[in-house]
Order: structure tokens, then C-alpha cells, then sequence
């Protein structure tokens, strides 16, 4: 489209979170945790990716571009632009896949250090970056309901709940019970996402992903599966996914860990995220 400033021939350069303005940063720092993953993400020296110059990506490509290739060295997170900042959100959500990954590291044998992850550390980070979404509207739903994050994410899970035959009422009540108790629906999420996409992992056909999506057809966020695109996490860990039992160990032992917590949130940050 001449004018629009969306052009399709820019390589992408490389810069730092200190280079972006981040929206709705005022509205998360009431969240504690949140300021613990952005240094620790400032820290790691994450790159994010951004056309070159002044240039601007559409949003459909830059969402291509970070479903396609959610995971590597370099990692995905292509933004649009520069200009536009990145979202608080999405700082946790890139934030979590660094510390996963590292407390992970930490836990394997000092002499395997994994370039390609296994099937089970993969799902296992973005379990837990994805459900801390859930936590976030927990915590900001009553006190920033007109936060950019609250009124984008909450039609956005609104949409997939209706798809799935939830009530607008139904979806309302679902969201009280997650701002009464964000840590619980944090784990419930993170534990759901785990185990659904393990399971669809091992499906041979659609009848049988079928029968498995039904099996959890009972739980309090069944209707928002399919707001997280687990296909795509699916068909990712299938394509890339190395088999690695030590690391399917460590992932094991952390999983079962934070189903025995008491607040799995709180174990993780104990855990996971690095001292100030």
C-alpha cells in the first residue's frame, strides 16, 4: 500500500529493551513480580528484532514471523517497529522463556548444555509465560480495567470463550474467580497448557487429539484453550524438539515441584529469578 510505511523488502537489525518504549509499564509496576522480569530480561541481554531504520513490519508478518520461530539462539520477538514499543506483557512473557531456560541450564549436568531443547522444556517455558497472561489480568482486572493490557486480552479470551460455548455471564464469573485468586489461576493455567499440549504432542490423527481435548473437557479453563494456539506449540516442538532425557528429567522434577507448592507463583520467583 503506497503511504502506509508497511514495506516488505527491510532485513531486521537487532536492539535491547533499553531501546523501546514500553507500554502500560506504569500499570505493571503495581505488579510485583513484573519489575523482577524486566530487570532480569534488561540483564540477559535479550535482542529483539525490528526492521532496519525507520521501517515497519506488518503486524500480520511480525506475527508470522514470532509463531514460526518462537524459540532459538537468537530468539523470535520481531516487532513492527521501533517506533512502537513493545507491550508490558510481552516483556514478562519473553522475560519467563529466559528464566525457564536458565533454571533449567542450572539443574542439568555441567557437561550437557543443550542448543536444542527437548519436546518438554519447550512446552514447559511457554506454559508458564502464557498462563502468567492469566495472572496479569487477575491483577490489573479490578485496579487498571482500562489498561491497554485489560482491554485487548480480555476481549481476546472473551472471543475464545465464546467460540467454546461460554456465556458472556459464564465468562464473566470465570474472570471474578481469576481476580480472586490470581496465583491459583496462574497454576491451574500453567498445569493445564503442560498437560494438554504434552498430550497433543503424542496424537497420531485428529480423532485422536479429539478424544484428548475432550479429556480435560471438565476443567475451569477449558474454554480458553484454544485462545493460546497450541497448535503452534504442537507442531513447533514437533519439527525442532530434540530428545534429551536428562532434560526431560529436570523438566519433570520441576513440573511436579510446582504442583506440590503451595503458591507455584511464588516457588518460581523463589526459584527461578535471579537475586536483585
Amino acid at each position: 500500500m503506497a503511504g502506509s510505511g508497511v514495506r516488505w523488502d527491510m532485513p531486521l537489525r537487532s536492539i535491547t529493551l533499553d531501546d523501546l518504549l514500553i507500554h502500560d509499564d506504569a500499570a505493571f509496576a503495581q505488579v510485583a513480580v513484573y519489575a523482577a522480569l524486566k530487570r532480569s530480561l534488561r540483564h540477559s541481554g535479550h535482542q529483539f528484532r525490528v526492521p532496519e531504520g525507520r521501517g515497519q513490519l506488518s503486524w500480520d508478518r511480525a506475527v508470522f514471523l514470532n509463531l514460526t520461530y518462537w524459540s532459538g539462539d537468537e530468539g523470535a520477538d520481531v516487532l513492527c517497529d521501533q517506533q512502537g514499543g513493545i507491550p508490558a506483557d510481552v516483556v514478562a512473557h519473553v522475560a519467563w522463556h529466559h528464566i525457564v531456560a536458565k533454571q533449567i541450564e542450572r539443574l542439568l549436568p555441567a557437561a550437557l548444555t543443550p542448543t536444542v531443547h527437548c519436546a518438554d522444556a519447550l512446552l514447559f517455558a511457554e506454559s508458564i509465560a502464557s498462563a502468567f497472561d492469566l495472572y496479569l489480568v487477575g491483577r490489573l482486572l479490578r485496579n487498571f480495567p482500562d489498561s491497554d493490557f485489560i482491554t485487548t486480552q480480555v476481549s481476546i479470551m472473551g472471543e475464545a470463550a465464546e467460540q467454546a460455548g461460554l456465556s458472556e455471564a459464564r465468562f464473566a464469573a470465570l474472570l471474578e474467580t481469576v481476580a480472586q485468586d490470581p496465583e491459583r489461576a496462574f497454576e491451574d493455567m500453567r498445569a493445564l497448557l503442560f498437560d494438554v499440549s504434552r498430550a497433543l504432542l503424542g496424537c497420531r490423527d485428529a480423532g485422536q487429539a479429539q478424544l484428548t481435548l475432550e479429556g480435560f473437557a471438565r476443567h475451569r479453563f477449558r474454554s480458553l484453550l484454544h485462545h493460546y494456539q497450541l497448535s503452534n506449540w504442537v507442531l513447533y516442538s514437533r519439527a525442532y524438539a530434540a530428545a534429551m532425557p536428562a532434560e526431560e528429567q529436570v523438566v519433570r522434577d520441576l513440573d511436579a515441584s510446582m504442583r506440590g507448592a503451595a503458591v507455584s507463583l511464588d516457588w518460581l520467583i523463589e526459584h527461578g529469578l535471579p537475586a536483585s
